[in-house]
């Protein structure tokens, strides 16, 4: 029953996608038009999830949703949004520590940090915010894409004259309109109460539920302390400063029985590096970004699959988004997979930003042509995962050598332009114990695999669930790949 509910939603959302691209495309997109990018255009008829997350925020109402998209698409294209980098944003802003990223919550939700006493009302500035703030959210949703954010504006020192309600309304309607699944919860701390009677009249019943106002004294309910700054009570020393962009403290793992690639690598001092990673123009060929590992093992299947891949992509990497560890022996240990779709050699290395907990094997290496590689991440001793902790895969095509000649790897690394290195970074997640379904006791059966969830009904109930909502999802991104490819 609860398979045949899946289903019957699963249907009803993809009909009210389609519902709602095609009368966009009568009602507002007739050809010719100018009103948006056309590769914003693009997205919305090939991605279902960018369509559903406009929907989802308006309660499937479509004639809502369409002017959402409306709105966002035409935001898009003044800003130019597709282009925004780095060297257009004004200096001076990404100086400033004004926002920037940086720390979790509970969580693992990325913090965006607003620090309101460094706001300065001027009205000239007020389309360069516009842009320096659409640069920090569209950089994360191209690096991090379906995470979500917390918003954290920190009042501390601030005043009236520091809040400048033309530009906080601006950011409101980014998470409102133009970044519709990105924020998880709003935390405002020290919020002056003049301010939140002005804001709150902006804000819908869905922004609201994820509003949250806290103080010294309680922000610890939501954000650990070693991710809180000094003057919240917490322990963590950053201190904002530009350049570079703040990133994660991505570094190598230890590797359980290093190669000789591993330990050419430690002697060049990779581990403890704290190197950034600021996205360069990207080449042809991208790390491939499903929501399911089953894809890969779909397309390694398909010729015809491989094949359309080969001009377009790089390399395969399943699963796509999360490592999944639990607390049982079972549960510590997973395995990526990365399967090149060149016909050269693709040089890999992992890397993490906890690297005392986990141990990779191998952390670094090569793939030849039209094969793959299995890497095995297990954590260490009595470590445990956290929704924090992130994975860092790095991967480069090699250029053909002569036959019998080994490439020297960490030469290779050294000298690759960072415009040619593809990254794919994968968060964590932390698995629940399962609790029992049926109630043994009842029919006299002692069974403690069954009753402790680590075997049996419960296990194969929750498996037959979970794989039926990845056919789902993985039947969806297959649709869309056909309809691009076509």
């Amino acid at each position: 029953y609860q398979e045949l509910r899946i289903i019957l939603f699963s249907q009803s959302i993809q009909s009210k996608i389609e519902e709602t691209r095609e009368k966009f495309r009568s009602e507002y997109a007739q050809e010719p038009t100018d009103r948006y990018e056309s590769s914003d255009l693009e997205r919305l008829w090939r991605e279902d999830g960018l369509v559903e997350s406009y929907l989802e925020w308006r309660h499937f109402v479509v004639e809502d949703a369409l002017k959402m998209i409306d709105e966002s698409l035409r935001w898009r294209k003044e800003l130019n949004v597709n282009e925004i980098n780095e060297s257009c944003t004004q200096k001076s802003l990404l100086e400033s520590g004004m926002h920037y990223l940086h720390g979790y919550d509970k969580e693992g939700n990325k913090l965006f940090w607003f620090r309101v006493k460094l706001l300065v009302k001027d009205v000239r500035l007020l389309q360069e915010k516009k842009k320096y703030v659409a640069f920090w959210l569209e950089r994360y949703v191209r690096r991090e894409p379906g995470s979500l954010l917390t918003v954290v504006f920190d009042m501390t020192d601030s005043g009236l004259s520091n809040v400048d309600m033309d530009f906080v309304k601006y950011i409101i309607n980014c998470f409102q309109v133009y970044y519709p699944r990105l924020l998880c919860k709003y935390l405002k701390h020290n919020i002056i109460n003049v301010t939140w009677r002005i804001v709150k009249s902006w804000l819908g019943p869905d922004a609201i539920s994820r509003l949250r106002f806290v103080s010294r004294s309680d922000i610890q309910s939501y954000i650990d302390a070693e991710h809180l700054p000094f003057h919240m009570g917490g322990t963590d020393g950053f201190s904002y400063s530009y350049p570079p962009l703040p990133d994660e403290d991505f570094q190598s793992p230890m590797s359980e029985s290093p190669s000789q690639d591993d330990e050419t690598e430690l002697k060049d001092g990779d581990v403890g590096s704290t190197d950034s990673f600021e996205p360069a123009p990207r080449p042809r060929k991208v790390l491939l970004a499903f929501n399911s590992k089953y894809l890969s093992a779909c397309l390694s299947l398909s010729n015809i699959g491989l094949s359309c891949l080969n001009s377009q992509y790089l390399c395969v990497c399943s699963p796509a988004e999360e490592l999944c560890f639990g607390l049982r022996e079972a549960e510590k240990r997973c395995l990526i997979i990365l399967q090149n779709v060149t016909k050269n050699a693709v040089a890999y290395k992992v890397r993490t930003t906890a690297p005392e907990k986990y141990r990779v094997k191998p952390s670094s290496g090569s793939c030849a042509a039209g094969t793959s590689v299995e890497i095995t991440v297990s954590l260490h001793g009595g470590s445990q995962s956290a929704p924090q902790d992130r994975f860092l895969i790095m991967a480069a095509e090699m250029e053909p050598v002569v036959t019998g000649a080994n490439q020297d790897l960490a030469q290779f690394w050294k000298e690759i332009p960072k415009s040619k290195v593809m990254e794919r970074r994968l968060k964590c997640h932390i698995l629940q114990s399962l609790k029992p379904t049926l109630n043994l006791d009842n029919h006299n059966y002692n069974s403690p695999a069954i009753s402790n969830g680590t075997n049996g009904h419960q296990d194969i109930h929750t498996t037959v669930s979970c794989l039926h909502r990845n056919q789902v999802v993985v039947t969806r991104r297959m649709r869309g790949c056909m309809h691009a490819w076509e």
